[in-house]
């Protein structure tokens, strides 16, 4: 098969490869769309540390079952899916209290590291184990599948943040997972939602699917804006979507005292925190990890059109120009946000 493969930091290669066999209790998904995660573009320069090559990226996607193995059950060639990505153990302490994302020896798809290595679906096939598949609704396309996993992040991080209806939020950074989060803060009730970013398109957009106001970081004192908008208090809750020190203390700065600010950025491994501001305002921080059960609602919002991916899609275009997009992405090539390959 087709694949392409990250053959060493910021180089790919499409490749012909073996197809992969699949266990007792796998099948395997003939890939019709593949989404490039920001986290896909940096660890193709190696700054993430989770993608070590040589690999086939790619946890994102949606296909075609094209066979299944000898123990699968309630799944049938041609079936049309998208898969969860993380890869966990049914009988680890952590799925069993519910929790699969915090699972010992999980593993994700298109992900490689010190500790494991998973191909994943930059390709024409991939396999997955059966639990970890979910049927795609007639009326949602095999693209808008592939966007399914970041908004169930973004269902996840909203759903792990005490909100009440009405509450105000701040969402640092207007990237694809910040605008999910948006969307999701609208559908759970709250009054009042602050983008804050340094793009003035994407804050744009993020007005479009809901943000009642939006704020550029680099114009004005942003504190004092999110405090005029909030009572002089500053929001409820807050969102960091980056993964950087500076926007980790923006979201921790624009909230009132006990609020709760959820971390959803990974990028940078360690950041330094204002631990007095933290501490004597009784503020909450919490991490956002994946995906921990919420495909089934992610696809059920995309079907009934009360979450809008295609809004946030820049492009589709063949696997073979998969590299060239990959450098597009890194260098930040303004308006784009989003792409799906398709092999």
């Amino acid at each position: 098969m087709k694949a392409l493969v990250l053959t060493e930091y910021n180089h790919f290669d499409l490749q012909d490869v073996p197809k992969p066999t699949i266990k007792p209790n796998e099948v395997l998904v003939r890939v019709q769309a593949v989404g490039i995660c920001g986290s896909d573009v940096h660890g193709m320069d190696g700054s993430s540390g989770r993608r070590i090559p040589p690999i086939v990226m790619g946890h994102e996607a949606s296909g075609i079952i094209a066979e299944v193995g000898a123990e699968v059950r309630d799944w049938s060639t041609g079936d049309r899916v998208t898969f969860d990505s993380t890869v966990y153990a049914l009988d680890d302490w952590y799925s069993r209290k519910g929790m699969y994302n915090l699972s010992d020896g999980r593993e994700v798809v298109g992900v490689s590291t010190p500790d494991f290595k998973r191909q994943g679906a930059f390709a024409e096939y991939v396999s997955v184990p059966q639990h970890i598949l979910y049927a795609v609704p007639d009326n949602v396309s095999f693209t808008q599948a592939a966007l399914v996993e970041p908004v169930a992040v973004a269902l996840h991080a909203v759903g792990l943040t005490p909100i009440q209806v009405n509450d105000s939020a701040v969402v640092v950074g207007s990237g694809m997972i910040g605008l999910f989060i948006i969307q999701v803060l609208k559908l759970a009730g709250c009054g009042t939602i602050i983008a804050v970013d340094l793009d003035d398109d994407r804050l744009a957009l993020a007005k479009t699917l809901g943000a009642t106001h939006t704020l550029n970081a680099h114009e004005g004192d942003l504190v004092k804006q999110v405090q005029a908008l909030t009572h002089g208090r500053g929001s409820d809750v807050s969102f960091e979507v980056v993964g950087a020190g500076p926007t980790v203390k923006t979201a921790i700065d624009c909230v009132r005292k006990g609020a709760t600010v959820t971390l959803v950025g990974n990028l940078a491994p360690t950041v330094e925190v204002p631990l007095q501001a933290i501490v004597t305002r009784q503020l909450r921080l919490q991490g956002s990890c994946a995906i921990n059960g919420e495909y089934e609602a992610a696809l059920a919002l995309i079907s009934s059109g009360r979450i809008n991916v295609e809004a946030i899609l820049s492009a589709e275009v063949p696997l073979e120009e998969g590299a060239d997009w990959f450098r597009r992405l890194y260098d930040k090539e303004k308006g784009l946000i989003k792409v799906v390959l398709k092999p």
